[in-house]
């Protein structure tokens, strides 16, 4: 049976997984020490749990235990990753590469640092989002310390080759830094065979709670240094102080089980819903077109523009679902989408796209619902638009 409103915004955040919520409960009631209280049996729980939940983050990402700093979610991890990695290098250089596409958690630390000195190189991306190694290759200079791109879109759910990339930073000795939080839990990443030396990602969008994320950083080959953002207590190896929210943490580990359990499984599932949402869109509607790339994607993402409509409008109209026309993080902001500008995308179809998010609670029936409604709303909005006619007759 359906059930509105349906969810289709899982790029911006995700469900807690039941399974997950059940494994967090006692640590908020029963076991609800600090884990850094060594002296007694609720101290000495927390820390257990935290150690096990250390374990299956790491993990996932094929690192070790001691090479996780937990932190608030991907947005400080970004922050403690680019600049804690500037200060501690800058006597060795004060240049740093980026791509136009990324996160605004990665694109402000990077304007924050111009703004202090270090130089920053942005680089563009091809039409379907992705970036070239060769000028990542190009770009680098003796004065370069960290190259930051990410594992995958936000908004148009585009794969970068990090593999690639990240041999050419192993080559030229230079740090590499990965935004993973869209593909960890999504996509195959293993920091060792893809030469990756710091590595953010967040719980919330993987199924875990919101409040809590990781930075991997990297104890050998090289050893990676960050200046910590901030002091007091000298927690997660003196790079993030505070009181660890061990229900968090718990929970963010049992997500990392989960995920790295039914990871090929659910890629395969949601890149069958994600081809039947296109499929019915498009065999339906003219003048409908796909941003990012369209193999190299998450299996989740379809972001679609629908020429002759406002995307805003179009959302207005789906009030049974939730979609985005965005990153959730930048939609109260009335500019158009960095990313898809940086597609070469025309201004009328950047203001006419639509982010579905697809996720492991979805169903057919709701792909077919949703379809149905995309269908019928944008048919309406093209026969209102005297423009549309006049062009379509």
């Amino acid at each position: 049976m359906l059930h509105s409103p349906i969810y289709m915004d899982n790029h911006a955040t995700t469900r807690t997984d039941p399974r997950v919520v059940d494994a967090m409960l006692p640590y908020f009631t029963d076991r609800y020490g600090n884990a850094a209280s060594k002296n007694h049996v609720f101290g000495w729980q927390a820390e257990e749990a935290v150690k096990a939940a250390r374990r299956q983050i790491a993990s996932i990402i094929g690192a070790t235990d001691r090479e996780i700093v937990f932190t608030s979610g991907a947005t400080e991890s970004n922050n403690l990753a680019i600049k804690g990695a500037a200060q501690a290098n800058r006597p060795q250089g004060n240049h740093i590469i980026t791509s136009v596409t990324e996160h605004k958690a990665v694109l402000d630390p990077c304007k924050r640092l111009e703004r202090e000195g270090f130089q920053v190189s942005w680089l563009p991306v091809d039409r379907f989002g992705l970036i070239d190694p060769e000028a990542v290759e190009r770009a680098i200079t003796p004065k370069t310390i960290l190259l930051s791109i990410m594992a995958a879109n936000n908004e148009i759910g585009t794969l970068q080759p990090i593999q690639e990339i990240g041999r050419i930073c192993k080559a030229k000795s230079v740090l590499f830094h990965t935004d993973a939080t869209q593909a960890v839990g999504k996509a195959p990443i293993d920091v060792e065979e893809m030469g990756i030396d710091i590595l953010s990602f967040s719980a919330h969008k993987m199924y875990g709670p919101k409040g809590v994320g990781a930075l991997y950083v990297r104890r050998r080959d090289p050893r990676v240094r960050l200046e910590p953002l901030f002091d007091g207590g000298g927690h997660e190896h003196g790079l993030r102080s505070g009181t660890l929210p061990v229900p968090l943490v718990v929970g963010f580990g049992v997500a990392c089980d989960l995920c790295a359990g039914e990871t090929v499984e659910e890629a395969r599932r949601l890149t069958a819903l994600r081809d039947r949402l296109h499929r019915a869109i498009a065999s339906r509607l003219d003048d409908v077109s796909l941003n990012g790339h369209p193999t190299k994607r998450l299996p989740g993402n379809l972001n679609l523009s629908f020429a002759g409509v406002k995307g805003e409008a179009l959302l207005i109209s789906m009030k049974d679902v939730a979609v985005s026309s965005g990153s959730a993080c930048t939609s109260a902001q009335s500019a158009p989408s960095h990313v898809l500008k940086a597609l070469g995308l025309p201004d009328d179809l950047v203001d006419a796209s639509l982010r579905f998010g697809l996720g492991r609670f979805n169903t057919e029936e709701e792909i077919d619902f949703v379809a149905d409604l995309v269908l019928r709303n944008v048919m309406a909005m093209r026969a209102q638009s005297p423009i549309w006619q006049m062009t379509h007759r």
